[in-house]
C-alpha cells in the first residue's frame, strides 16, 4: 500500500535516485567538483582547500583527499571531510568563508555529497522513502570586503536531539571463540563493527525543523541587519515538502521565492542545498546579486544558516 500516491502526499518526492553497487560516491562528488570549477573558470591547480561534507564517506578517515586527487589538484591543497548530516553543506560554506577571511586563502571547494540510501532500512516505510544519494559543489572565492557575500550564519547543535534520528555504531555478534574479521578475539579485544540503519521519528524531526529553521534564519537576518523582505530566495535543505512550506510561511515568505527541486530527488543530505542550488543558477533563476537564506538541519541534531549574496 505504499503507493507513489502515498509518497507524495505525505512528503512531496515523486523520484529518487540511488547508487548502484558498482557507483562510487567519491566519482560523484568528484564529477560534481569539476563542473563547479568550470562553471568559475578556474583550474583545480588554483583550489587552495576542499571541504567535503558528508556523513557517509567511504573511507573511514575520509573521502576528500580522494576527490582532491581525483581532480588532478599538483599543490596538495589540505582536503578534509565535514560530518554534520544535512547540516553539513551550510557548515562548509561558513567554514570556507572563514579560511578566505582569516587564513588568506583565494579557492576553496566546498562539497555536499551523501548515499544514504546504503544506510537505509528497506522495510521502514517512514524512512526508505525519503533519500535519493546525489552530489552539488559550489567554489567560494576571496573578494574585495565590499564584495562580501556572506552576509551573516547562525548555527547550532543540541545532543539530546539524537534520539529521534540516528545511525548508531553497533558490534558485530560473534561466537564466543571465533576470530573477528580484525583479527579480534572475543573478550580480549574490540569486536567488529558497523553503523545501524537510520532511525527516525518522523513527526519529531518535523516539529524540531519547523521550529528552530525560522528562528535561525531571523537570527542571522538580524546579524545582518537585514528583514525577509530583503530575501529573494529561501534555499532550505530538501528533507519533505511540508517542511519547507511551513518554513515559508512562517517567514511570510511567498511560493515564488522559494527553491525546490525535492520532489525530484528526494531528501540527499548535504547535497541537497548545493543541488537545488546549482539547478537554480543554471536555469537562470538565481541571479549575480540576488540574497538567499540557506538553511540546513537534520542528525545530530544539527541546524544553522547562512544569508548570501550569489555572485
Amino acid at each position: 500500500d505504499t503507493s507513489d500516491e502515498w509518497i507524495s502526499v505525505r512528503t512531496g518526492i515523486r523520484n529518487r535516485r540511488i547508487l548502484t553497487g558498482k557507483d562510487s560516491l567519491t566519482d560523484l562528488a568528484a564529477e560534481a567538483a569539476r563542473k563547479a570549477l568550470q562553471m568559475a573558470e578556474v583550474d583545480p591547480d588554483e583550489v587552495d582547500l576542499v571541504l567535503m561534507c558528508t556523513s557517509t564517506p567511504e573511507d573511514l578517515f575520509g573521502s576528500a583527499p580522494q576527490i582532491q586527487k581525483a581532480l588532478g589538484c599538483k599543490h596538495n591543497p589540505l582536503a578534509y571531510d565535514i560530518t554534520a548530516a544535512c547540516s553539513g553543506f551550510v557548515l562548509g560554506l561558513v567554514s570556507a568563508a572563514c579560511y578566505i577571511k582569516g587564513g588568506g586563502f583565494k579557492n576553496v571547494l566546498v562539497i555536499g555529497a551523501d548515499a544514504l540510501s546504503r544506510y537505509v532500512d528497506w522495510t521502514d516505510r517512514g524512512s526508505c522513502i525519503l533519500f535519493g544519494d546525489a552530489a552539488g559543489a559550489v567554489l567560494v572565492q576571496a573578494c574585495d570586503s565590499d564584495e562580501d557575500g556572506l552576509f551573516s550564519f547562525d548555527m547550532h547543535s543540541d545532543g539530546e536531539g539524537q534520539r529521534h534520528l540516528n545511525a548508531t555504531m553497533k558490534e558485530k555478534e560473534k561466537e564466543e571463540h571465533e576470530l573477528g574479521t580484525n583479527g579480534s578475539l572475543l573478550g580480549l579485544l574490540p569486536r567488529g563493527s558497523s553503523y545501524s540503519c537510520i532511525q527516525m521519528n518522523g513527526k519529531e524531526v518535523f516539529r524540531f525543523a519547523v521550529r528552530v529553521v525560522p528562528q535561525s534564519i531571523e537570527l542571522a537576518l538580524a546579524k545582518a541587519g537585514l528583514t525577509g523582505s530583503s530575501i529573494d530566495w529561501l534555499l532550505l535543505h530538501q528533507a519533505n515538502q511540508r517542511i519547507i512550506d511551513a518554513v515559508a510561511t512562517r517567514l511570510d515568505l511567498p511560493s515564488e521565492r522559494v527553491i525546490s527541486n525535492l520532489a525530484n530527488y528526494g531528501n540527499t543530505s548535504a547535497a541537497s542545498i548545493p543541488l537545488a542550488l546549482d539547478e537554480a543558477v543554471r536555469s537562470g533563476k538565481v541571479q549575480a546579486g540576488h540574497t538567499i537564506a540557506a538553511a540546513g538541519f537534520g542528525a545530530g541534531l544539527t541546524w544553522g544558516s547562512a544569508i548570501i549574496r550569489w555572485g
